[in-house]
């Protein structure tokens, strides 16, 4: 069980760019894949007030949901990135 969630889309290139943060800290996460149309982003929606992707979810943290790739790689690498 994983405290990590990441909200993605298939194609999208700022979730791969998280994605590839994840594997290389060797991080696992629950991937949860949104619809491609933006009206059928319910939970996504849900969780952070938006329904752009991709959207970071570390209950263990307590970060309920950081969007915009950048924080999100920035976030992981401050925060997992020194772990042995």
């Amino acid at each position: 069980m994983t405290d990590l969630k990441l909200y993605e889309l298939e194609g999208c290139p700022y979730c791969a760019k998280v994605k590839e943060t994840l594997a290389e800290l060797d991080l696992e996460y629950e991937s949860i894949m949104v619809p491609r149309p933006h009206g059928e982003r319910t939970e996504v929606e849900e969780v952070s007030g938006q329904t752009g992707v991709p959207v970071l979810v570390d209950e263990a943290n307590g970060i309920d949901a950081m969007p915009e790739s950048d924080d999100i790689v920035e976030y992981l690498e401050e925060t997992y990135g020194n772990a042995s």
